[in-house]
């Protein structure tokens, strides 16, 4: 392994997102991130099937990318049933701390 492979920084959302994840391995994660709720990997790949919307992709840190699914947070109410009547156990996240001071 390189250097540079071995130095990857992973994202302060991202670092929460995962701690996150990683109590509540089964449950689609929505994130809130600013004026969005956002889902990352599998989660992103599993909402933007049922919800129809655009998967794309984010940086994760230096030279790592994790696919992205998301929707304006004042959505919520028309996504967050659809979500659930599909079977998934969902949980929604808001930010209550700046990801920069973790």
């Amino acid at each position: 392994m390189s250097t540079k492979e071995n130095n990857t920084k992973v994202t302060p959302l991202m670092k929460q997102y995962n701690a996150i994840k990683k109590e509540h391995p089964k449950t689609l994660l929505l994130f809130r991130v600013g004026d969005f709720y956002e889902t990352f990997g599998e989660d992103a790949i599993k909402t933007s099937k049922i919800l129809e919307i655009v998967l794309t992709k984010r940086a994760n840190g230096a030279a790592s990318h994790i696919e992205l699914a998301g929707f304006p947070y004042h959505a919520l109410d028309t996504y967050l049933p659809k979500l659930v009547k599909a079977g998934l156990r969902v949980a929604v996240c808001d930010q209550l701390e700046d990801p920069k001071k973790n």
